[in-house]
This record gives structure tokens, sequence and C-alpha cells, in this order.
């Protein structure tokens, strides 16, 4: 008990301390202004009320996470998808054999790594992975604002950085972890999965749309470095959508190629593999070295980043599961992927008010980051076992 009312004695000094450290300064202000010709106080009552609402409307925006839903694949039919590429309502083409007498460059190595010209009235089947990440992207920067690139955002809490805050900050942390799943996502379509093997020539729709998931998260309409105006990073990431979805429309009329070889998914499951995997590295620094229980300022930033990668590896993973339908049933790994999906399911259950990053043995102040930790190791010891299988 002792302890206890020591901690709420230090939070209460320290809220005086700041109160009064905020009242000094607003109070010579406020003398400043009732001293003021009528005219400046309007100029400057105009200047505050814009400002407030900006601040208001910043708020907002970072305390209202629009459409989050951790069931959101639930939306989308997999069971009743086909491979990527195939023709609707045909019967299922194996992946074209390795032709070893092809040479790059030449007439025949174009003629093998290029879709043929669709029948008319033909379509096929769109992949899952591309419409998943088009629409966590929209999910992103249109029904949410982008966070990262807002102005009160880049510039802080009277000049420190809302990441060492402990306030506004989860929802943007939020968003760039989802947006680093999205760019491996893109990474990945654009080498191997939207192409014939390695020697095809790369899609320009994914290519695009690549280029433009790997702008900077932070980018408004001015910058000082370099210096002067700026295209904002919604602004690209919502041109990454339309090529992501001309893409999957090229793929729907034949005019397209998905991939969906079983190295494919082993080059694709390692990624996330690896991706997971510095972020658990992360989290195991953050948790081991910094112990400040619910007073740590930057624990709540790699929680939320680590939920926004499993959230976003969730749906991209069941969009997976849709895509190489065909090359897990060969493989009989259906059962083992439905386990690794309901890892991912279940580790979105957390969603702590206030993250806390106390000692693992804490009686009083839990270690949220170590149980994050210990789900996305699960995950990424589920991948690891399907790509083992996958490899045999």
């Amino acid at each position: 008990m002792r302890a206890l009312r020591g901690v709420v004695s230090f939070i209460g000094r320290f809220l005086v301390a700041l109160g009064r450290l905020i009242a000094v300064p607003l109070g010579a202000l406020w003398r400043l202004f009732l001293e003021l010709g009528l005219l400046w106080k309007g100029v400057i009552g105009v200047l505050v009320l814009g400002f407030a609402a900006l601040y208001v409307y910043f708020i907002w925006q970072t305390q209202v996470w629009t459409n989050f839903n951790p069931d959101y694949p639930a939306k989308y039919a997999y069971e009743k998808a086909q491979t990527p590429g195939e023709p609707v309502g045909g019967a299922p083409q194996p992946a074209p054999p390795e032709d070893t007498t092809a040479v790059p460059g030449t007439a025949n190595e174009s003629a093998r790594a290029q879709p043929q010209a669709p029948a008319a009235g033909k379509t096929c089947a769109p992949s899952a992975i591309a419409e998943v990440t088009a629409d966590l992207t929209d999910f992103n920067v249109n029904q949410n604002a982008w966070i990262s690139s807002m102005l009160l955002y880049k510039a802080g809490f009277f000049g420190l950085s809302w990441d060492r805050t402990p306030f506004l900050d989860n929802k943007a942390s939020f968003q760039r972890g989802v947006n680093a799943a999205v760019r491996r996502t893109a990474i990945e379509l654009v080498d191997s999965l939207g192409r014939l093997r390695g020697t095809s020539q790369i899609d320009s729709d994914l290519q695009k749309a690549r280029g433009n998931l790997q702008f900077a998260e932070d980018s408004w309409y001015f910058g000082l470095s370099p210096f002067g105006p700026k295209t904002p990073t919604p602004s690209y990431y919502r041109a990454a959508i339309k090529d992501l979805r001309a893409f999957n429309t090229r793929l729907e009329t034949c005019q397209a190629v998905f991939d969906a070889r079983a190295d494919n998914l082993i080059q694709y499951v390692d990624r996330i593999a690896n991706d997971l995997g510095s972020t658990s590295a992360i989290l195991k620094d953050r948790a081991e070295n910094y112990n400040a229980g619910w007073f740590d300022t930057r624990a709540d930033d790699r929680f939320w980043f680590a939920y926004g990668q499993l959230y976003a590896y969730y749906g991209l993973l069941r969009a997976a599961h849709s895509d190489f339908k065909g090359v897990l049933a060969e493989k009989h790994l259906d059962g083992l992927w439905n386990t690794m999906e309901q890892q991912l399911r279940a580790a979105l259950n957390m969603q702590p008010s206030i993250v806390s990053n106390g000692r693992e043995d804490a009686w009083f102040t839990p270690s949220h980051l170590t149980t994050m930790g210990f789900h996305i190791l699960r995950v990424r010891s589920n991948l690891v076992d399907i790509r083992q299988v996958l490899e045999r």
C-alpha cells in the first residue's frame, strides 16, 4: 500500500507541476491579448479558433478507427474462389512445367512467359492477395485518415514526437504495421507471384503499385528536406490501390499472370516469417530493457505496430489460402494452415486500453509486449512448419 500511495502521490505532483508549466505562459499571453486593439484581437481569435478546430479534427481522427474489424477476412468468399488466372468455372489447370529448353530473350521464352490472348467472353479468376492488399491500403488512407503525415502529428507535442508520448499515436503505429505487411506483399507480387518463373517480364501495374507503396510514410504537402512542396503520402498509396485493382481487372479478363506454384508460396511464407521474426526481436528488446510498466511511453508504439502487422497478415494469409488452394490441397496442408489462421485471430483479441511493459513476473503491471511476442512466435512457428512441408 505504501508503494501504491507513493505512485499516486508522484502522479499528483507531476500533474500539478505540468499544470503550472502550461498555465504560466498562457496567463502571460492572455494579458498581452487584452492589451491589443480590436482588429488584432479579431485576427488572433480567428487563428486560435482555426488551430483549435484542427486539433479537434486531429484528435478525432486518432481516436476513431473507422471499419476496424479483426474478422474482416470473413467478408471474402474464399471457399468459392478458384486459382487466379484460371477460367471461371473451368477445371483447375496444373502449373506449367519448367521449360528447360527455353533460353532467356528468345522467342520461345517470350511465348512461354506471356499470357495467351483470351477467347471472346472468357473470364478468369482474380487474385485474393491483390484484392486484400488493395483493400487494406484503402482502409488505411480512404476509410481512415493517414495519421503519420498529418501536420499536427508531424509537429508533435510541444516539439516532442507523438511516438515518444503515451498520447494519440496508437492508430499511427497500427497503420504503419498494416502498411509494412502490405509493402512486403507488393514486393512478392512483383518479384514472383505476378509473373511466370523468374525470366518473364514484370507486370507494369504491380510494379507501379510497389513503387507507390514504398513512398515515405510521413510526407505532407510541404517539406524541409528537400525544401519545397511535396505530394503527400496518401496520394501515392491511393495510386497504388488503383494499380492493384487494375492488375486484378486484367487478371479477370485473362490478360495478366498469377503464378500459383509451391515455390512461390514458400518464398512468400518465408518472407512473412522473417518479418514477424524481426518484429518479435523488437518487442523482446523493449520488454527486456525498459520495464517501466504503465509509464513506458514507447511500449504502445511497439505493440500496435505488431498488432497492425498481424491484422494485415491475417487477411493476406487467408487470401493466400484461396490463391494457393490447389497447392495446399496437394500437400495436405489445409489443417495446418487453418491452425495458423486461428492463431493469428487469437492474437487479435489483445486490445488493451493502456499498453503496459512490466516485468514478466509483475503482479500489478502486465507485460503486454511479452504476450504479443508469444503470439507472434506461435504464428511464425506455424509458418516455418508450413514451409518445411511445402519443401518436401
